[in-house]
Parts: structure tokens; C-alpha cells; sequence
């Protein structure tokens, strides 16, 4: 079925298993399950709904060190609460993270990536306050929950958690046993996530798992949904000018009208951006950048083409507001680039008088907040270091490049039993999901994919939210539209979805 034409009661009441490595009579439709665990869903929706709400009601900002162990500790709960057995706090270099394991006595063991922390905020430019998690009427959209972390990505892994909550008051186990790591620092660019994972006995359990998965709300408004097989790498950085570092322009600020006869640094950082990229902006420039830059393969193109035939340009230019690509590109090309292209992008640029009205001074700092998208096979620390390395040999090796996160790109192979139980069980749902090679956005699923562990990890998940990152963030509780899934619907898409995976053939 086309993933325009979704059936709310069909993805409720199942669908006839579809996919031939679906091993027969094992899935949720055959089992004796469904009725029993969708009726718990239905029952247990409300307290779904506030243990989301109370969630969101603690913004855990690991960038304002805010609220971080008090994070953890409500992490950690949910996790107890849901029915993990061994849960901890795990100290870090920096934020600490969540690791926890759910022995449901089933053959097959699934990894979760979870993160507690959530962006930054100014309550001023929402509609309602970002931590009351008020349910209200969406012109067009239905019902749903705004509020920081509503999408992204509270809403999803309450939903997740609401799945095993229905599971277990059906009176039944799991049919999969679960390794769960969570950190703190996802929207810092994970900088100690790795101290986790690669914790000798996490590490171990980990590599039992047959692949780690994120709860997303992947539907978009018309009910599509997209299945990629990886994601880019990032650099979050800030570029910094001084005068004290450069040895020239004023230690503090000082009057406007010294200017001529004082540097400007703010003038100084300007010049060193200008030589990170080309004249308009969109190609990175820095020295040795693309040395290892995979170009799309013949089968990443073919899958592009078709996401492009299924997919809408005029509601994606709609969506984001824009009315050009890059070069004017063409849609398919477009999103060539999009999967295909590392960038450099400015963030923020900080420097000297920013309120209301003029103030004559001669900044003696300048601060540009970036981040660098990285592609196959480039990596972190070659990129941090040719970063320096293209500063220096300008003249600009006084500017300082302060990391403050950031990894490698991911990939999952297509065919990896995961992967095919994402498509699969869509398609039972009655979402034909389209693909792509690789989300332009990123996560630190490189800590599963990459040696040792080298896992598929990738993200699954039926429901609709938007607005991350941004004012008046929310997620569908009730959608007005029936092809989108709202939160029975999407927690009963994670029950089928544990199903699947415990029935897929090795």
C-alpha cells in the first residue's frame, strides 16, 4: 500500500506479514499478542501522555549545564519504570549517560539509543511556555503536545517506553531483550558518548544485540515516511578572535572612533571565515577537505532519484521556506547534494554591542559559532586538524578553534536484517517507506556502526512532530489527518516493530 493511502486501523489491527524473511507465525498478528497489548495501549494512554509531559517538564541543556543529573536520574527512572532490570548512571568526562538491560529471556537482544538533553530556549518566542507541555489544537495538524524536546526526542522514546508499559500490563514479556544506552549530550555534539558504549562490559553487551535502533516520529504531514541508512558526521566548534591572542587590536573593548588607528579582531575573524568557503558560501574551501570524500555510489543515486519521484519539491520548499536550491538546482540534484556535500556552516556570529540602538565601540572579540558537516570517509579528527592546519598557513594560526563535539558519519548496509525489518514492517502497517542514503542532519550511531562493535544502527518509529530546534516544538497526540499516526498508533508501530525483529531470520 502507498504510503499516501496509510490506514489508521489497519496499522491498529495488523496486516498480513508481507516480507518473505518474516519467519512464519512469529510476529505480532499471529502470535495471540495484539488484541491483548493494543488494549493496554488504549489504557494506559493517558499516563503515557503525562509521563511525556513530566519528562519534557525538566529541560535537561547540557550546552547551560542545566538540570544534567537531574536528567540522568529521570532517565534512569523510565527506564525502571518500564521494566528494566539493571539500570545506572554512568559518569563521564563530562555529562553522564543511562545504561540499562531488560532480560525479557528472549533469543535475540536489541540495542536503544536514547538521549535525555534538550536545545536551548528563549520562552519568549513561544506560544505557550516550552517546559508546561500544554496539548493544544493545531490549525491543520490535529492535536499535540508543544513544548522543548517534544519531537525531538522526548516524544518518540516516551512513546517507545509507552510500548513496553502496555507490554507488560497486557501480562506479557517482550519479545526481544534490550541494551539501552542514553546520554546527555547529543545536542552538544556527544563529545564523552563514546566513554559509554566503549565501557568494556557495556561494549560486550552491546555486541550481542543484532543492531541498535533510535524511536523517531518519522512520518511526515502527508504520512510518508523515509528510511535512511545512515546519517553525516559533524564538528561543532566556535572560531574565536582576540586581540589579546593576535597581539594586535585592543585587550578590551574601547571607542569606535579608535578604529583608525586600532585592528579590528571581529574584522580579522571575518577575513579567516571568508577563507573556509567559495564566494557564495556553499563549497568547502579549507585545504585537503574533500581528499576523502566518497562520491555517491550508482545505487545511493538510484535510491535518491526514486525518493525524489515520491517525494514533493513544492512542499519541501514550502516546508523550509525557501524558493531556490543551491545553484538553482533541480530536485533530484538537489538532494544529491544534500546526501553527497560536506559543509561549513555558520551558526551564530557574536561580537561587541548586539542590543537595542548603536554603542560606538571597537569590539576587542569576535566569535563565530559553526558547524561542519562531514560525509564518507572523512572523519572528525582528520577534519579538526586540517581546519587548523588551513588557519595557520593563512596567517590566522591565532584564531582558536575551540571543539566542543562532534564524530564521524554513519552507515548501515541496506540489506542488514535491521534495515529490512524497518522497511518491512512499514509496509505491513501499510506505509510504503521511501529511502535514502544518508540523513544531512546527524547522530552518533558511528559509535555502533564503526569498529569494534560495527553494528547496523539506524531509526524506526511511526507519528508525526516538528519544530526541533525551534520555537513552539511539538508532537501529534491526535492527528486531524489519517494517514499519520498518533501516540496509540505509533506505540503500537514499536510493538510490531519488536515483533518483527524477534522473527527475523539470521
Amino acid at each position: 500500500m502507498d504510503s499516501r493511502n496509510f490506514d489508521r486501523r489497519a496499522l491498529l489491527q495488523g496486516a498480513a506479514a508481507g516480507a518473505a524473511f518474516l519467519a512464519p507465525g512469529a510476529a505480532l498478528a499471529q502470535s495471540g499478542d495484539e488484541k491483548a497489548i493494543r488494549a493496554a495501549v488504549e489504557r494506559g494512554h493517558d499516563a503515557s501522555i503525562k509521563r511525556l509531559q513530566e519528562w519534557i517538564a525538566l529541560p535537561s541543556i547540557a550546552a547551560e549545564n542545566r538540570d544534567m543529573q537531574k536528567g540522568a536520574e529521570h532517565m534512569a527512572a523510565l527506564a525502571k519504570d518500564a521494566g528494566f532490570q539493571h539500570v545506572e548512571i554512568v559518569p563521564t568526562s563530562g555529562h553522564p549517560g543511562v545504561f540499562a538491560t531488560l532480560d525479557a529471556g528472549a533469543k535475540k537482544t536489541v540495542g536503544l539509543y536514547f538521549m535525555y538533553d534538550v536545545k536551548q530556549f528563549d520562552p519568549s518566542e513561544w506560544s505557550s511556555p516550552p517546559t508546561e507541555a500544554r496539548i493544544v489544537d493545531k490549525p491543520g495538524m490535529g492535536r499535540a503536545i508543544v513544548g522543548r524536546g517534544a519531537t525531538n526526542q522526548k516524544g518518540p522514546e516516551a512513546t517507545f517506553l509507552a510500548a513496553l508499559h502496555a507490554i507488560r500490563a497486557a501480562g506479557r514479556k517482550p519479545p526481544v531483550n534490550f541494551v539501552l544506552v542514553a546520554e546527555g549530550e547529543e545536542e552538544i555534539g556527544s563529545p564523552h558518548f563514546a566513554e559509554i558504549v566503549r565501557r568494556p562490559d557495556i561494549a560486550a553487551n552491546l555486541k550481542q544485540t543484532i543492531g541498535v535502533f533510535m524511536p523517531s516520529n518519522g512520518q511526515d504531514p502527508d504520512g510518508s515516511t523515509t528510511v535512511t541508512l545512515g546519517s553525516k558526521g559533524i564538528i561543532e566548534c566556535e572560531l574565536i578572535a582576540t586581540g589579546e591572542a593576535w597581539g594586535r587590536g585592543p585587550g578590551k573593548d574601547v571607542h569606535s572612533s579608535l578604529k583608525a588607528s586600532i585592528d579590528s579582531p571581529v574584522w580579522r575573524l571575518v577575513q579567516a571565515l571568508q577563507t573556509l568557503v567559495s564566494p557564495d558560501g556553499n563549497t568547502v574551501m579549507i585545504d585537503g577537505w574533500n581528499e576523502h570524500v566518497r562520491p555517491l555510489t550508482a545505487r545511493e543515486k538510484a535510491i535518491i532519484a526514486e525518493n525524489a519521484r515520491l517525494t514533493s519539491e513544492a512542499d519541501e520548499m514550502k516546508s523550509l521556506s525557501v524558493k531556490h536550491w543551491i545553484d538553482d538546482l533541480p530536485w533530484q540534484a538537489s538532494q544529491e547534494r544534500l546526501a553527497a556535500a560536506p559543509t561549513a556552516n555558520i551558526e551564530g556570529l557574536v561580537a561587541g554591542y548586539t542590543g537595542p540602538g548603536g554603542k560606538t565601540i571597537l569590539p576587542h572579540k569576535g566569535v563565530a559559532k559553526m558547524d561542519f558537516r562531514l560525509v564518507p570517509n572523512q572523519t572528525h579528527a582528520d577534519c579538526v586538524a586540517k581546519l587548523k592546519a588551513h588557519l595557520a598557513k593563512r596567517g590566522f594560526g591565532d584564531i582558536q578553534v575551540k571543539v566542543s563535539g562532534g564524530y564521524d558519519p554513519t552507515e548501515t548496509a541496506e540489506d542488514s536484517r535491521l534495515i529490512q525489518t524497518e522497511i518491512a514492517t512499514y509496509k505491513k502497517l501499510g506505509v510504503t517507506p521511501t529511502l535514502y542514503p544518508r540523513n544531512a542532519g546527524s547522530w552518533p550511531g558511528y559509535v555502533f556502526t564503526a569498529p569494534p562493535l560495527s553494528l547496523p544502527a539506524g531509526h524506526f518509529g511511526l507519528g508525526h512532530g516538528s519544530g526541533a530546534h525551534a520555537p513552539d516544538e511539538y508532537y501529534l497526540i491526535e492527528p486531524s489527518n489519517p494517514k499519520v499516526a498518533g501516540f496509540d498508533a505509533a506505540t503500537m508501530s514499536y510493538v510490531e516493530f519488536l515483533y518483527a525483529l524477534a522473527s527475523a531470520r539470521t
